[in-house]
């Protein structure tokens, strides 16, 4: 064997595979991907992405660990399910997807300012504290998600909705202070700590 063919069959010998397997959900099913398309063309922004799913899995079998782990494309999924519903072979996309958009946050290389990885966040923040959305604040740390003269001028532009609202009793305007959250909140704190501690020992992951 040629130096050359050495080298090619050590690049399609990576581990990448193996670590997604252990460390993503589903991620045993990427390489039962038959790169056949379906997928890509059954997703409402199938045009709009970086790399469609079966590409994703293809790289993923081809060991391109970086440009799948700092891509935007796994931030793209709505959970419209259409994928794994036309899927050939049945494979859960959806949840691989998020799976792999979770473990790049979870390794600090996913893009930071991706807005979908930003409002997960913001959401997450704000339900973790009481156990329920509080869509008064929730609103307002999205419209100054991207600096305050752009959440000024958000505020302003939603301003007719917002007054819309206001007169239908849709909007309480002390929603901020009003706003108490589920029953035995402290229940609901000690769980998420139990469930921090658990991935905190998982830093290392699965090799």
């Amino acid at each position: 064997m040629t130096d050359l063919n050495k080298a090619m069959v050590e690049t399609y010998r990576n581990d990448f595979l193996k670590e997604v397997e252990a460390n993503v959900e589903e991620g045993n099913w990427v390489k039962m991907c038959m790169q056949c398309g379906v997928c890509s063309g059954s997703c409402p922004f199938g045009p709009d992405w970086e790399h469609p799913p079966q590409e994703i899995f293809a790289m993923i079998r081809a060991g391109k660990r970086d440009e799948v782990l700092k891509s935007e494309s796994m931030w793209m999924c709505t959970s419209c399910y259409n994928c794994i519903v036309r899927c050939p072979r049945e494979l859960p996309i959806t949840h691989i997807m998020h799976g792999l958009a979770n473990y790049a946050h979870r390794l600090g290389i996913a893009p930071k300012m991706n807005p979908t990885r930003r409002f997960a966040k913001i959401f997450w923040d704000n339900i973790a504290k009481s156990g329920r959305v509080n869509e008064l604040e929730l609103s307002i740390r999205l419209y100054f998600m991207n600096g305050f003269m752009k959440g000024i001028k958000t505020g302003l532009e939603m301003l007719p909705v917002g007054l819309g609202m206001l007169k239908t009793k849709r909007l309480n305007p002390f929603g901020l202070f009003a706003h108490g959250g589920i029953k035995r909140k402290g229940e609901l704190h000690k769980m998420l700590k139990k469930a921090y501690e658990i991935e905190d020992k998982r830093k290392g992951f699965a090799k």
